[in-house]
């Protein structure tokens, strides 16, 4: 597998020299963070983002992401105009050699989390969820690409009173037959990452988010470039998701790997509450989900998802989730479990 570390360009607190000595390391997952939502990524400026990673001995290996915009999800007139930048967006990262691209479909909302620094007993800070804390929304919460006011946010909210999950179906299912047969004339992997947390805030649709939903997105583009993003930390927040068996059911579509843990706060039937964990000492079982990946056979790219703030990082520095130290403890025990599991399989 090709393991891999997200980092948010040169002013990243996490410095990609630093990456590049954790053993193992041989890929950077990383984006155009400066270019405008709905912009075509020019091919001039993802050379550059490319010569700035190569320059250090790694590789571009996955793009995450390349942002849809609302109007495409929403349905509006203009999403067409939309589509045709995203895929032109594409089509350049292709031509500069990277074929693996992570993005999502979540409306209004990135991943949500209420504490970006919650103090653990161990004296390290970690992400946490709880869904009561949504109501002291005051314009923004951690992980949202975009601030918003009270008023602004209900008002992109109200946009979706219309839109019910299979609309929202249908809005994916339009993207999806736009920009898949490019993809595979450009030979590149689309991997959508699952709804974080998967299930409604805010009344909003959210699709992506268990096996039955796997199952129906490869079914409205029955092709290899449409992928998953198996993202255990997503997925794993609902207590009901088989996550090595949902590894068997992606196979050959897994196109990318999120490993990171979690433990499970209190759980309800619409909503789980969690703070994320060591990767070794969550409560879900990563080494059962990397012998599923050994299984099927998968070598592209993997990355250790969000670590916590531990040593010498301090309260202002990184972005939230993205600590330098504790993801690179984490890189070294999925490289661990992946190295013993091809052993026991060789073996066998």
């Amino acid at each position: 597998m090709k393991m891999s570390f997200r980092w948010f360009g040169p002013e990243d607190k996490a410095n990609i020299a630093h990456i590049r000595q954790i053993p193992g390391m041989v890929g950077i997952v990383s984006a155009l963070h400066h270019v405008p939502n709905g912009a075509v990524w020019e091919r001039a400026d993802i050379a550059k983002r490319k010569a700035e990673i190569e320059a250090h001995n790694l590789k571009w290996t996955v793009i995450e992401s390349i942002p849809v915009h609302e109007d495409i999800k929403r349905g509006l007139p203009t999403r067409d105009g939309y589509i045709e930048a995203w895929a032109q967006s594409m089509e350049n990262a292709a031509a500069e050699g990277i074929d693996t691209i992570c993005y999502n479909f979540m409306p209004v909302l990135d991943w949500t989390r209420t504490d970006l620094r919650y103090a653990l007993p161990d004296g390290s800070k970690t992400l946490i969820y709880i869904h009561k804390d949504l109501e002291k929304f005051n314009g923004s919460l951690p992980g949202w690409e975009e601030a918003y006011t009270p008023e602004e946010l209900q008002k992109a909210i109200d946009a979706y009173k219309e839109i019910d999950a299979e609309k929202y179906w249908e809005h994916l299912e339009y993207f999806l037959t736009r920009v898949v047969p490019r993809a595979e004339k450009a030979g590149v992997k689309l991997a959508i990452h699952p709804d974080d947390p998967p299930f409604t805030l805010f009344g909003l649709p959210r699709i992506i988010t268990c096996a039955d939903s796997i199952r129906r997105l490869f079914k409205l583009v029955d092709s290899k470039a449409n992928g998953i993003t198996f993202c255990t930390g997503s997925y794993g927040i609902l207590p009901t998701n088989n996550l090595p068996e949902m590894v068997k059911i992606a196979g050959d579509r897994l196109h990318f790997a999120h490993l990171r843990n979690i433990i499970r706060t209190r759980v309800a039937n619409d909503s789980v509450d969690f703070e994320e964990s060591t990767h070794y000492g969550g409560e879900l079982d990563l080494a059962a989900v990397m012998k599923a990946l050994v299984d099927i056979g998968f070598e592209g790219p993997i990355r250790p998802d969000h670590g916590r703030a531990i040593f010498s990082e301090s309260e202002g520095e990184g972005k939230p989730g993205y600590w330098l130290h504790d993801r690179a403890l984490g890189a070294q025990y999925l490289l661990g479990l992946e190295r013993a599991f091809k052993a026991l399989k060789n073996a066998s």
